[in-house]
């Protein structure tokens, strides 16, 4: 049986082998402890459960009635406990003209298992681009997208309800000040988080209209691709591609904890970020090496991926 969601919370590592490059990860509403993940390319319509107690996969998925997948980068839950699967990476020079989102249910049982899932053609009103990061609002079950831009990137809007016979177009609706490699909406959909390989930004979500809050406490992993909030909302879990990947889990904004990591304190505001004095001089200092050697590591991987 799966694990207790609060075990979960504690973090865990990814031990299928099969599980090479996770990309996306998404806490269950229906099975605690349970985490949902994928491979972001080569993998085939595969999503995986896994027991966040073991680390082991404890149910897979095969998604029928789709295309053939060419880059799955974010998955989401959203209302009425229906999974959302974006195969909306382009990182090869953004040249598709339309990405794909599928929705399915999430299954009751878990056991290997086939699902027909229903599939979205999406265009962004301003012409293609690369995307690891999807959302959905737990109200309303509009799904949103932001895009991957080392500027910087954008929240992009989807219609009220996705069309299965026709094309999705996706509107810009506000600024992300992020390099995203993936976001996270809170179960009570209060707040966005939004990741990249070495930091993090929340905001107040505010119907999609969002407002920024401060900076996460994003660990430093790899190859940081993926981000979760508990099924229970009160922690943020951060996850890494590779062999064995660890998932990691900090306490959210607001959330009580005054611990800090590379990134600033969990609940910490832009204002309140900068350090004091020489010793945080040398705290600032000591984290730009561990920076700089995680950065040359993860762009390494990057390259080797393209």
């Amino acid at each position: 049986m799966p694990s207790a969601a609060a075990d979960g919370d504690q973090g865990f590592s990814i031990t299928d082998p099969r599980i090479t490059e996770s990309s996306g990860l998404a806490a269950s509403r229906q099975h605690p402890g349970v985490y949902w993940t994928h491979n972001d390319s080569d993998d085939g319509p595969y999503l995986y459960a896994v027991d966040s107690a073991t680390g082991k996969t404890v149910a897979t998925v095969t998604l029928t009635g789709v295309g053939t997948p060419r880059d799955v980068e974010a998955i989401s839950i959203g209302p009425d406990n229906q999974i959302y699967v974006g195969d909306i990476g382009d990182n090869d020079g953004v040249t598709w003209s339309y990405v794909w989102i599928y929705r399915l249910a999430e299954p009751k049982v878990l056991k290997d298992q086939t699902i027909r899932a229903t599939q979205y053609v999406v265009k962004y009103e301003d012409g293609s681009r690369d995307a690891e990061s999807l959302v959905v609002d737990p109200d309303t079950g509009r799904t949103y997208i932001i895009d991957k831009n080392e500027e910087g990137g954008h929240l992009y809007e989807g219609p009220a309800d996705l069309s299965a016979s026709g094309t999705n177009v996706f509107r810009r609706a506000g600024a992300v000040d992020m390099w995203a490699t993936d976001a996270a909406l809170s179960p009570d959909g209060e707040q966005l988080a939004v990741r990249g390989y070495f930091g993090g930004v929340w905001y107040d979500w505010n119907g999609g209209k969002i407002k920024r809050g401060g900076r996460l406490s994003v660990p430093l992993q790899g190859q940081g691709e993926s981000v979760s909030y508990s099924a229970d909302g009160t922690k943020l879990m951060y996850g890494s591609e590779g062999a064995d990947s660890p998932v990691t889990a900090e306490d959210v904004p607001g959330g009580g904890s005054d611990s800090a990591s590379g990134q600033g304190s969990s609940g910490s505001s832009d204002s309140s970020d900068t350090g004091a004095g020489s010793e945080g001089n040398l705290k600032v200092g000591a984290l730009a090496v561990v920076v700089a050697c995680a950065a040359l590591f993860g762009f390494r991987r990057l390259r080797r991926r393209r």
